[in-house]
């Protein structure tokens, strides 16, 4: 063939003369594109977030349901608590102003734990009878639910706005913010039948390590929800702390090593807990750091800090990587096996760090739901 006198303004429809329906058809879609664009992309993406507000709402649906089952078969309440329950999912706490800086810790402490006594004493108060196992899974129960009834009305509150703004850059941050949000959400959901059956979970990893350590030794109860024991390792005080199992808790390490700070002096502190890997990291793999390594809002990592450097105690950690969704669901395989070569990088960082005759306080941080000490 021969493509010099190829015609092809002939192949395109195209002539001396234009054809207006070719124009029609290439120009329309850019008109409606330059002045509905924004609104077509507003209605697609909204489709998308759509269902995932429709799958928040059936997850906050299920855990309610999932909490009331739990209180009616198991603690036998003498009334309906369903008003009780729902009054409380509707309770919100309000940070302090932090405009001056100063004693902001104290503050966010008190607020927290002050949340925390009234939780307790809501869920005693549906059967005075509970014991503190029971009472702290269904505290844990109740934060789920709560939690994800919060996050279900923001993202909703966030779309419906949006859209009754025909506002697309508003909405932009919520596509993208949402894939994140609905892998904690599914998390949170997939986490309720561990909690309800007192199994470990992967943040318990920590309490875990040092409860085995615990066996066989004498335990007291050093602050609130909160164990201790006391052994020798190689010419050393070995002291060992963890929330008090196997009740769902995370009991409070500050305020034990505050008190034990007052009576012993220690040369080291060695945290253990469960971190979140990042996206292409295997699960279950150890790493080793400095620092306290601790989650929550900050208010116990800031007293850990505090007391170490007034005191001049390194901080030695140890932390177990994991997905958002291991760490509070049903602990894998692969984390539990992973405990004894943590106790073994325990004790080598014990000898590397420490001489003998000296005291260190080793710590089980995370939830100890499922673990005994």
């Amino acid at each position: 063939m021969n493509f010099t006198n190829f015609d092809f303004d002939q192949l395109f429809g195209m002539s001396d003369d234009t054809n207006p329906i070719m124009m029609l058809i290439w120009i329309i879609p850019i008109i409606i594109f330059v002045f509905y664009g924004q609104r077509i992309q507003l209605y697609i993406t909204s489709g998308e977030i759509k269902k995932g507000i429709k799958k928040l709402d059936s997850f906050r649906d299920e855990s309610r349901t999932e909490l009331l089952d739990y209180v009616k078969k198991n603690l036998n309440p003498k009334n309906n608590p369903t008003e009780k329950i729902d009054r409380f999912l509707e309770y919100f706490t309000i940070m302090p102003v932090d405009m001056d800086p100063n004693g902001i810790v104290d503050k966010v402490r008190h607020t927290v734990r002050s949340r925390e006594d009234y939780t307790r004493e809501h869920v005693r108060s549906l059967s005075p009878e509970i014991n503190e196992i029971e009472l702290n899974k269904v505290q844990t129960l109740l934060e789920i639910a709560s939690s994800l009834q919060m996050i279900y009305k923001i993202i909703n509150h966030m779309y419906l706005t949006a859209k009754k703004q025909n506002n697309y850059p508003l909405i932009l941050p919520l596509q993208m913010l949402l894939p994140f949000i609905m892998e904690q959400a599914e998390a949170m959901k997939e986490a309720i039948p561990a909690f309800k059956t007192s199994q470990p979970v992967g943040d318990g990893i920590g309490p875990m390590v040092v409860g085995k350590m615990m066996l066989n030794h004498p335990k007291e109860t050093i602050s609130f929800q909160t164990s201790l024991a006391q052994t020798e390792f190689e010419e050393r005080k070995l002291f060992l702390l963890k929330a008090e199992g196997p009740g769902s808790t995370v009991g409070r390490p500050a305020d034990g090593l505050e008190n034990l700070i007052s009576k012993n002096n220690l040369d080291a502190i060695i945290m253990i807990d469960a971190a979140l890997k990042m996206e292409g990291e295997d699960s279950a793999t150890i790493a080793q750091g400095f620092g306290a390594a601790i989650g929550g809002i900050g208010t116990e990592k800031f007293q850990i800090e505090e007391i170490a450097t007034s005191s001049k105690i390194p901080v030695f950690s140890i932390v177990v990587k994991q997905s958002v969704k291991e760490a509070i669901t049903l602990m894998t395989k692969e984390i539990s096996d992973q405990a004894e070569v943590v106790t073994e990088q325990v004790y080598d960082m014990i000898r590397d760090n420490t001489k003998p005759g000296q005291s260190v306080l080793v710590i089980g941080v995370g939830n100890t739901v499922g673990v005994p000490q």
